[in-house]
């Protein structure tokens, strides 16, 4: 069968990502990737580069909306620099309680987005956004929604029920667990060598644990929203729900400056006051910087704990996203007491970020496996397409 050209996107709140894939059988061959950084700042960064790392294009110039990086790309594709997709793929963090599938963009499917969008304040309102824009450059290509939320449609009621009255879950209230593109990715990686029962830790700016057994979700530390779970770079995790009562009663606070501490002003931000930046609070002397270290590793060991008991034991630990990938001194610090549980880490190995970087003694492999989210987007919308 011919190649199909794929087109992944990948939005953020302040960042587009994409790629251009040529999927074969079923293998996406990436031939080109780019992104749109700083989007809504003073200065954003535009490049795209080619396989080999040779950069076909790169500039530092104002980008001051979704619709404006969107058309840097496309101009890309119109110009003749990057060939035409013929299929495009959207990853979208959320999808509600109906939308458990990847699947094609119908006039359904965004209306459903439409109203599922209060989930993900932060992301679903953006992508349906870049989903429109996308479809008035391309009108004849069509799009497919990759959902961040359906590798954990396997969650059964006991893992994604909250201890609320009969009437939430029936509304949707539920956990859905996110990080769902990365999940499958890594899977795709290790095949055909899963481990049976599998802890990914999923750690950048946003970050999440997930239990995986015998290939399928179990749980995972998100909830309703990617607001919840472990400490991440603005958002601050779970929270007693007392908290958000002692904040209406004594604050006023309304319900958009609300949603803006928990969502940008939070989490490591929140604690040291300065930086969500992980370089930037391990070269600090600040101690806040210290105690916000301190506090994401505790609540990252916490939560893989608690999932070793979910798995009956575990066999195997990924770090993945860009601290889990990078930052060799969380990876010490988080697996450091959990030598009860068979994890130990070799130092030197882990210092020079190998894939494996578990101790000798080690009952459970430890590896670093990097997750590629883009190219996950291509190989669902290739086969959705086929």
């Amino acid at each position: 069968m011919p190649a199909t050209i794929v087109l992944s996107l990948n939005s953020g709140s302040s960042s587009l990502k994409f790629a251009l894939f040529e999927v074969s059988e079923g293998d996406p061959h990436r031939m080109y990737a780019g992104a749109v950084e700083g989007i809504g700042a003073a200065s954003s960064h535009f490049w795209v580069r080619v396989s080999d790392g040779h950069t076909l294009q790169e500039n530092h110039s104002p980008v001051p909306d979704q619709d404006s990086a969107l058309r840097t790309v496309a101009r890309l594709v119109i110009d003749g620099h990057l060939p035409s997709p013929q299929a495009i793929g959207h990853r979208v963090v959320h999808g509600g309680p109906n939308l458990r599938e990847h699947q094609r963009i119908t006039p359904e499917v965004l209306r459903e987005l439409e109203n599922i969008s209060v989930l993900a304040p932060l992301h679903v309102p953006i992508q349906l956004r870049l989903i429109r824009l996308t479809e008035s450059h391309f009108p004849a290509v069509p799009q497919f929604a990759c959902f961040d939320t359906a590798f954990h449609r396997t969650l059964s009621e006991q893992a994604s029920r909250f201890a609320l009255p009969d009437q939430f879950w029936t509304a949707g209230v539920r956990r859905y667990g996110f990080h769902g593109l990365s999940c499958e990715s890594i899977l795709h990686a290790l095949a055909p060598n899963v481990p049976p029962r599998l802890i990914i830790a999923h750690l950048g700016s946003g970050a999440s644990i997930t239990a995986v057994l015998n290939g399928a979700s179990v749980d995972n530390t998100m909830g309703l929203t990617p607001t919840g779970g472990i400490v991440m770079g603005t958002r601050p995790g779970d929270l007693d729900p007392g908290v958000f009562l002692y904040l209406l009663r004594t604050t006023q606070v309304q319900a958009d400056s609300l949603e803006q501490l928990l969502d940008r002003q939070s989490g490591l931000l929140g604690i040291s006051g300065f930086s969500s930046d992980m370089k930037q609070l391990r070269a600090s002397s600040d101690p806040r910087a210290r105690m916000a270290i301190d506090i994401f590793c505790r609540s990252v060991k916490k939560a893989m704990g608690a999932f070793v008991s979910i798995l009956g034991g575990l066999d195997e630990l990924i770090f993945a996203g860009g601290v889990g990938e990078n930052d060799a001194a969380s990876r010490r610090e988080i697996c450091r007491g959990l030598e009860p549980l068979g994890i130990s880490l070799d130092e030197q190995k882990n210092e020079d970020n190998l894939t494996l970087i578990s101790g000798v003694g080690s009952l459970v492999r430890v590896r670093i496996q990097h997750s590629d989210e883009e190219i996950q987007i291509a190989r669902q919308t290739a086969r959705l397409l086929a």
